[in-house]
């Protein structure tokens, strides 16, 4: 019997180990952390699109935003968390340190089908890219892309390894106000985050 406790606590501590690497591997250390993998930040505090994240990331939800013509949507909005967002929530109801959320913003088309009317994603405009750190403006002094415990950042599909925000005040946080009292996301529209 003891030597079955001993074996399963070494196969639970190296499972341990993996998740801790796992979890820690969004700080990188190499400076071109986008061709990197799931990497979402480089040892300077740049944010980055995470190569990997369609295949290592857990699906959080989607958005559809209305058209201003009041017919389908304009923008579908498709939200990925890294691995172990979504049960730390759960458990904590909250976001940890090193939680990535990756939004995918896609052009729609709106057509007449069987259903009725339909809109589907189309071109992908590009991503918002946010990482928990609650110390990450004091990690990365200077950098205006990191606040109020998330760093921020949105990069064209054009270009995903350079961001456009160059303030997140003024280029990221104005849409997140409604949601401050929830860790500046809006989390009532993910389902996956509910028990």
């Amino acid at each position: 019997m003891r030597a079955i406790g001993a074996a399963g606590l070494a196969i639970l501590s190296l499972l341990g180990i993996a998740v801790a690497t796992k979890q820690s591997s969004i700080w990188a250390t190499e400076p071109n952390a986008v061709s990197a993998g799931t990497i979402a930040v480089d040892s300077e505090g740049h944010l980055h699109v995470p190569g990997e994240y369609r295949t290592s990331y857990q699906l959080l939800g989607s958005w559809a935003i209305a058209a201003e013509d009041g017919r389908g949507s304009k923008e579908i909005h498709v939200v990925y968390a890294s691995p172990g967002t979504i049960d730390a929530y759960r458990r904590d109801r909250r976001f940890p340190d090193g939680a990535v959320l990756v939004k995918e913003v896609f052009k729609t088309v709106t057509a007449e089908m069987t259903t009725g009317t339909v809109s589907r994603a189309d071109a992908l405009k590009g991503w918002f890219v946010m990482v928990k750190d609650k110390d990450g403006a004091s990690r990365h002094p200077g950098n205006p892309l990191w606040g109020d415990g998330w760093g921020w950042s949105w990069f064209d599909a054009a270009d995903p390894s350079k961001t456009t925000s160059t303030d997140y005040k003024v280029d990221c946080q104005s849409c997140h106000v409604p949601a401050q009292a929830s860790d500046w996301v809006y989390v009532e529209g993910y389902p996956a985050l509910k028990r």
